[in-house]
């Protein structure tokens, strides 16, 4: 046996092969069929077991701890249950291009198809919604997968994969091999070569525009902090504006001047307008998502578009490009960056008119709204929590839904890494478990979960797993008694018919975070909103802080479905007859 290679257990080898991995933490729920493993865990220091309360939270929770540290998350799960509680995070880990290993329990082999206790098909399930999955049938072959199932993860467009193994291959006596003695899988060679020609033509292209346009994505930031600096080195080369996904903020600074803020359904006038009147975009790392798009057949209907991705599938799926070039974000950066520098200044002064007209659509405050001293505009409140955590080492992360939304819209990311959401699956619950992982990367920093007392109840129960590990998570409810997204729709486009979006029987948040052994704070007047959020902040344990909002504000702009960026709702606009006569369920006039 070589120096690589030792005779073990495969739970001793799953608990090696996380710790040459380069794991310290791992998100999990005991069961019969993963019980060798913690039993492992038991035995050993070096990794840290989270003990979460639902394996839907374990999976977001590493999902916030990968987002925040640009390393693979890892999850460990049981068998049955434990895997179907699994899939909403797997998928919304696989939608948003996050690097994930879940680890299953399985019956053993002998019993794999009998519909033994606890037994279902994972890898079936989990088939469509991870990169890759693995059954592991020999403890020998195990090493190698736990080793492959890390590359496959974090390499090319990141994602989710499952290792499911058998209570009795756990058992079983092997061989483990070190990760650098396994030859790389042949049958997954991420192409990342970049093609330098398309990208020449990209530059030529780019310098002849006159109303230009970067549209950034994820997948800078997926690409690391140097492909973040070198989208800030090419904005400043070109003077090109510059507008990003839901997944994307903090990319660019939001304090820079050639920011244009968030694009897409709920974005502002100027970014949407932008994307609609250009000539020439520059897609980085995003993929002309619907949210993003609007109508396709009125997309950006006269513009050239360069798209950069390291998804040859995401290339020419939704959206018909002139120049396609798959690549890593900050690889390909840095050859734009270098042929731009090469090719001189560009001519001074051509941009000119389109930054005027930039200026005139911003000029429409297309995120203003009307301030109120009696009642907390949710707007407002999300100022006021930017404004008192913006100079601290702070951590955002949200639900889903209209708060979602105006976070997006009001808290401004100077860096790439601070902010968790789920965008493409848009899976209410998943703000609080996701704080909770990134609390875990970082403990020192400020973590704040900025949440709808809707979504919060999705995944509430893991408050008892941030008290359990004295992990200072912050909450912070903007609560206006609605399932705030899906009243504003039913408002706007099904004639005022609220069908369930009220929410009767609401919990008292102050007493529930009390019960945990937490720390409530509530507070329903904007004067004393930022006395209230300093003491959240400085609070040294987890709080849930209720902030009472106006019940019926709308978040705006709006791009009704089915509409083009240049069709957008503003808020003086919303002056639909339905809008101005919504009546709730017992007949009390709400507007």
């Amino acid at each position: 046996m070589s120096g690589t290679e030792q005779e073990m257990t495969g739970a001793e080898i799953v608990i090696k092969a996380l710790k040459d991995n380069g794991v310290e933490h791992v998100f999990g729920y005991p069961g019969g069929a993963v019980l060798p493993i913690y039993d492992e865990i038991f035995q050993q220091d070096d990794i840290q077991h989270i003990l979460v309360r639902h394996e839907q939270g374990a999976g977001h929770m590493a999902e916030g701890y990968a987002r925040s540290t640009g390393k693979v998350g890892v999850m460990l799960v049981t068998s049955g249950p434990g895997a179907t509680n699994a899939v909403t995070p797997l998928q919304d880990a696989l939608m948003d291009s996050i690097p994930l290993v879940c680890l299953t329990g399985q019956v053993p082999t002998s019993l794999i198809g009998s519909d033994a206790f606890q037994e279902c098909d994972t890898v079936g399930i989990t088939r469509p919604c991870t990169k890759h999955n693995w059954l592991v049938k020999d403890v020998n072959d195990l090493a190698r997968i736990i080793h492959e199932a890390f590359r496959v993860a974090k390499s090319g467009r990141p994602g989710p994969v499952v290792v499911d193994i058998p209570k009795d291959v756990q058992f079983a006596r092997g061989t483990y091999v070190a990760p650098d003695a396994v030859e790389e899988r042949t049958s997954y060679p991420p192409k990342l070569k970049r093609d330098l020609k398309a990208i020449e033509q990209a530059v030529a292209l780019m310098r002849s525009a006159r109303r230009p346009v970067i549209y950034s994505g994820g997948g800078v930031v997926n690409a690391g902090p140097e492909a973040s600096k070198l989208l800030r080195e090419l904005v400043d080369l070109t003077g090109f504006p510059i507008t990003s996904t839901l997944m994307g903020l903090g990319a660019y600074p939001a304090s820079g001047k050639n920011w244009l803020g968030m694009l897409g359904m709920h974005g502002t006038y100027e970014a949407n307008m932008t994307m609609h009147d250009c000539d020439v975009m520059v897609c980085i790392g995003a993929r002309f998502d619907d949210r993003i798009t609007g109508r396709l057949n009125a997309f950006s209907p006269d513009s050239k578009k360069i798209h950069i991705d390291v998804d040859p599938s995401s290339i020419n799926k939704n959206v018909h490009v002139d120049i396609g070039i798959l690549g890593d974000a900050g690889e390909v950066l840095e050859d734009i960056v270098r042929l731009w520098r090469s090719g001189g200044a560009a001519e001074k002064g051509r941009l000119s008119e389109w930054w005027a007209g930039i200026e005139r659509w911003r000029g429409r405050r297309s995120l203003a709204y009307t301030p109120s001293d009696d009642v907390i505009m949710p707007q407002y409140a999300i100022q006021r929590l930017y404004e008192l955590t913006k100079d601290r080492d702070t951590f955002i992360t949200t639900e889903v839904g209209q708060h979602q939304m105006w976070a997006a819209q009001f808290y401004g990311f100077e860096q790439p890494n601070r902010w968790m959401t789920s965008g493409g699956l848009g899976t209410m619950g998943y703000g609080f478990p996701a704080a909770i992982g990134v609390q875990v990367a970082h403990p020192q920093s400020l973590v704040i979960d900025i949440a709808g007392d809707a979504s919060i109840q999705m995944c509430i129960q893991e408050m008892s797993c941030a008290v359990q590990y004295n992990l200072p998570v912050k909450i912070f409810i903007l609560n206006n008694q609605y399932m705030g997204m899906v009243r504003q729709w039913q408002q706007l486009l099904h004639g005022n018919r609220l069908s369930n979006s009220y929410t009767e029987a609401m919990p008292d948040f102050v007493k529930l975070a009390e019960a945990y052994g937490g720390v409530g704070i509530r507070c329903d007047k904007p004067g004393e909103l930022d006395e209230a959020i300093q003491a959240m902040i400085d609070s040294p344990a987890p709080v849930i802080f209720d902030c009472r909002v106006a019940n019926l504000a709308n978040c705006f702009p709006m791009i009704p479905s089915g509409k083009a960026h240049n069709e957008m709702l503003l808020p003086d606009e919303a002056t639909d007859e339905a809008v101005a006569t919504a009546i709730d369920a017992k007949g009390r006039q709400l507007v």
